[in-house]
């Protein structure tokens, strides 16, 4: 396995859970299990696992890092030694650190997994896809609700979620499996 290679958490805060519990639709209601399993494999064959998280300067946000809300969900908690990155806005690159912290560290490749898909997992993924990371977004590791149309209505979770897999895909990088990146490390069963 190369060494070059990082799982990047975004945004996995009890808001997400807490807006899955109201009852809003998502696709990949299985997604925190999954960002556990990937996290505690890469942990395993001892390979970086990196935090973004939000805290949203606006006093109404429940994405901040002073409520339990903005807290790391249990999936995601950081462990000793693992680099955290608060932002500010939806790209873990603006006004983090994160982009000199990978290049310190020799990292090129980034798993990138947690949510929400069409927000700041996109952002984030483009973000490192422009600054010349290679990137893998794991579709079943993603958090993705509906969403407003702009021209009316809702957006089935599934349509927002496959529409932002498709536009990483068509230009940024690969969609992947988590499958897929469990079996390419090393002494890691399936979740």
């Amino acid at each position: 396995m190369n060494r070059s290679i990082a799982l990047l958490i975004v945004d996995m805060q009890q808001e997400m859970a807490n807006v899955a519990a109201s009852g809003r639709p998502q696709a990949n209601p299985q997604a925190e299990e999954t960002v556990a399993a990937l996290a505690a494999a890469f942990r395993a064959a001892g390979l970086p696992v990196v935090h973004v998280m939000h805290d949203d300067p606006r006093p109404e946000s429940k994405f901040r890092r002073d409520l339990p809300s903005g807290l790391p969900l249990p999936c995601a908690v950081p462990q000793e030694g693992e680099a955290v990155f608060w932002k500010t806005g939806s790209s873990g690159f603006c006004g983090t650190g994160l982009e000199s912290h990978l290049r310190d560290a020799g990292i090129t490749r980034l798993v990138i997994v947690g949510g929400v898909a069409a927000f700041c997992v996109n952002s984030t993924a483009r973000s490192a896809a422009n600054l010349g990371f290679e990137i893998e977004v794991v579709e079943d590791a993603l958090i993705a609700f509906d969403m407003p149309a702009r021209k009316g209505g809702m957006l089935d979770a599934e349509v927002a979620l496959e529409v932002t897999l498709s536009a990483l895909h068509a230009g940024f990088g690969r969609v992947v499996d988590s499958k897929d990146v469990l079996a390419e490390l090393p002494a890691v069963a399936s979740p």
